[in-house]
């Protein structure tokens, strides 16, 4: 297969996840979802803000993550709320759930994007940030504003 020819186009980003958290490792998963719920993606329909990532049995599930019901699904439609199943490798797996023991780590849900034709979750192992490092941030941010406009 040669490299570089996947088409990615973002879905949604989770913009508060850079401002609350250091990224320490990132890893791409793909999705279980329904049919319903990739159509409403592909509209847009989502929202990653207060989703993390846990895992259950070996298994590891986006939680809290709202994908919007689709406009023109019928009876059938998905739950907005439900909880997700990710598709990672095993050794995939074991490397977050043992990062996941050390104290102060959490599996947070980065952006949603298509690969493709299949729907990815780049999630990245982050580590809380303190209120002094977020003011850091905010100055970093207007600093490089200042620099780009000069």
């Amino acid at each position: 297969m040669v490299q570089g020819t996947d088409k990615i186009k973002i879905i949604v980003t989770n913009r508060k996840a850079n401002f609350e958290y250091e990224i320490l490792t990132r890893y791409e998963a793909g999705l279980v979802l329904t049919g319903t719920e990739v159509k409403s993606l592909r509209e847009g329909k989502a929202n990653l803000q207060e989703a993390y990532g846990r895992i259950k049995k070996d298994e590891v599930w986006l939680i809290n993550s709202n994908i919007s019901e689709y406009k023109f699904g019928n009876i059938n439609n998905h739950d907005p709320q439900r909880d997700r199943k990710l598709l990672l490798n095993k050794k995939e797996i074991r490397k977050i759930k043992q990062l996941l023991q050390e104290k102060g780590l959490t599996l947070v849900p980065l952006k949603f994007y298509f690969k493709n034709s299949n729907v990815k979750v780049e999630l990245g192992v982050a580590r809380g940030k303190k209120l002094y490092d977020k003011r850091e941030s905010i100055k970093k941010r207007e600093v490089e504003r200042k620099l780009s406009r000069i």
